[in-house]
């Protein structure tokens, strides 16, 4: 049977990682919101420092927002971060810091889909129910050549049944985790290692020579270009950086004054009539640096212009930090990167 090959080969040959030596449901939460789209190699330094600075979800409900996007600056996605505060401080407030035990419960909680209330219940609690994440949906076209767009409504609930169908009572957890570790590590994208493959004898794709064919996937929407200008402003040995607060990209992390503009621009002169009032006495404006940036929909072009003010006055002496305190403010990547290279 399928699923009891996948169990033993699991149990035989998983990797030892922390979130797979416990059942607390704080901890499998932690570790699935991080591994979205994130590889395990570059989330699992991120899950330790969680755990060591978040010990309990109370712990991470009593942090303050600007703490967490610190400690989760460099995974992007941010919405993931701030998602992951809002609901530890509604489980430790609205449910005395006690995780709900089944699926359909855990999907009501902010920032917990499908996959990762699957993940929960059937790992905590043993609760029979399938996830379904890129690697499930890898394996699953494969064996049984499913040639619905995984990225469809139709191919949603498709191989959301699918997968329902073929866990079973025992053991949810290892089957879950197994089939997860089968397309992380046998079942590639590229050149999947079939001669180790537990369920080769089930596998439609290797008998008929066609993994290259699946999973199928509809083309992504086209990615929008933006320009951002970034004035560094200085003021003796302090920057002046601001929280973003509007409806966009990186909600809540600091970065240098922006000026966006439709086209990129060459010329300082054409970014001076979008100054603010009280940029003045400007006694330096330097070279800029470019850089890019590439999110999932989004490029963006960022020019990094440094501007050096006196006789700054109080009026926004507040926004101006030290290089120490800009270390603690939590950041997107264009600045860090930027800061890093830039900024000694």
């Amino acid at each position: 049977m399928l699923s009891k090959k996948i169990i033993g080969w699991y149990q035989k040959n998983k990797r030892d990682l922390p979130w797979r030596r416990t059942q607390d449901p704080y901890k499998i939460w932690l570790s699935e919101i991080i591994l979205q789209q994130t590889r395990v190699e570059q989330g699992l330094p991120y899950y330790n420092e969680f755990v060591r600075k978040f010990k309990t979800v109370e712990d991470l409900a009593n942090a303050s927002e600007e703490e967490v996007l610190r400690t989760w600056q460099g995974l992007g996605y941010y919405s993931r971060a701030r998602n992951l505060h809002f609901t530890a401080q509604y489980i430790s407030k609205n449910l005395k810091g006690v995780f709900p035990k089944t699926y359909l419960e855990l999907l009501k909680l902010k920032g917990i889909g499908a996959y990762t209330a699957a993940a929960i219940s059937s790992i905590s609690y043993g609760e029979q129910r399938a996830v379904v994440d890129g690697n499930v949906y890898r394996v699953l076209s494969r064996v049984y050549e499913i040639a619905t767009p995984i990225n469809s409504s139709k191919g949603i609930k498709e191989f959301a049944t699918l997968a329902q169908k073929l866990i079973t009572s025992d053991n949810p957890a290892d089957y879950n985790q197994g089939v997860m570790e089968i397309g992380a590590r046998v079942c590639l994208p590229r050149n999947p290692i079939c001669t180790e493959c537990p369920i080769i004898d089930h596998c439609g794709a290797f008998k008929n020579k066609s993994h290259d064919k699946y999973p199928v996937k509809l083309k992504k929407q086209k990615s929008r270009d933006r320009h951002f200008n970034y004035l560094v402003i200085s003021n003796e040995d302090k920057l002046f950086l601001k929280k973003r607060e509007n409806n966009d990209i990186w909600i809540g992390l600091f970065e240098f004054l922006l000026i966006e503009t439709e086209t990129a621009t060459e010329d300082i002169t054409a970014l001076e009539k979008s100054f603010p009032n009280w940029l003045k006495n400007i006694k330096n404006i330097g070279t800029p640096i470019s850089s890019k940036q590439v999110l999932s929909h989004q490029n963006i072009f960022a020019k990094f212009w440094p501007v050096e003010v006196d006789n700054l006055g109080d009026l926004h002496s507040k926004d101006f930090y030290s290089s120490y305190n800009i270390e603690q403010l939590p950041k997107h990547r264009l600045i860090e990167k930027y800061l890093l290279d830039n900024i000694k």
